[in-house]
């Protein structure tokens, strides 16, 4: 199948520099842009994008109120892209708030074109980009600096079982699928058994939304 891509950066050549690297893939189809986050909600509305690539910071409205709107559409409205948020390090601050809203990951604006491409494909077949040590790191300190949880999400690990709740802690730490399962000694089929049953419970989209709630609730220490 191919990935339909929506673009939204407020910097025109941005824009066309990545719909012409992501249209000169066979599987990849970029549907539209757009220079903020109002005309992201526009044009996302008309194209139904899979993939809505993010910048954070634009005029109008940001990148992260847009991916809320996105990710928690109105009454009526079926579709829901996937949003990978582009970031620098100068806007990290966003980017926690981005992940606790839905967005499947984030990926640096000056990764190589080569990380855009494999970001796009990895975030369209339903994981997280989550693996890249940079946003471990990131993900570390936002974690650190969290505003309160609204409830103790320690409450919802409760229906875990030890094994899924030790696979939700190896989430977290940033392991692939195949290192749990060699650190588990198991099939790595097995392991996605497990985050399967582990979002169904905790009520969760992605892996994003999984490591967000390890750290929110103590399973997994910053720097740990």
């Amino acid at each position: 199948m191919t990935i339909r891509v929506l673009i939204v950066d407020d910097q025109a050549m941005v824009r066309a520099g990545f719909a012409a690297l992501l249209n000169a893939q066979s599987d990849i189809d970029v549907v539209g842009d757009a220079a903020d986050g109002k005309q992201a909600l526009e044009v996302s509305g008309r194209t139904h994008p899979d993939v809505v690539l993010m910048d954070v910071r634009m005029p109008e409205m940001d990148g992260l109120e847009a991916a809320r709107r996105l990710l928690d559409p109105p009454r009526g409205v079926v579709h829901r892209p996937r949003v990978l948020m582009l970031t620098t390090f100068d806007v990290d601050d966003y980017v926690y708030e981005a992940l606790r809203a839905g967005a499947s990951g984030f990926l640096l604006k000056d990764a190589p074109p080569a990380d855009l491409i494999a970001a796009v494909r990895v975030v369209a077949a339903g994981e997280a980009l989550l693996a890249p040590s940079v946003t471990r790191r990131l993900i570390e300190d936002f974690a650190r600096n969290r505003p309160a949880p609204r409830r103790d999400p320690r409450l919802r690990l409760s229906g875990l079982t030890p094994r899924e709740t030790e696979v939700l802690e190896l989430i977290a730490r940033g392991l692939s699928n195949q290192e749990i399962a060699d650190r588990l000694v198991v099939a790595e089929q097995t392991v996605k058994t497990h985050i399967g049953r582990i979002l169904a419970k905790l009520d969760l989209r992605d892996r994003a939304q999984a490591v967000v709630l390890a750290y929110e609730s103590g399973l997994v220490t910053p720097g740990q």
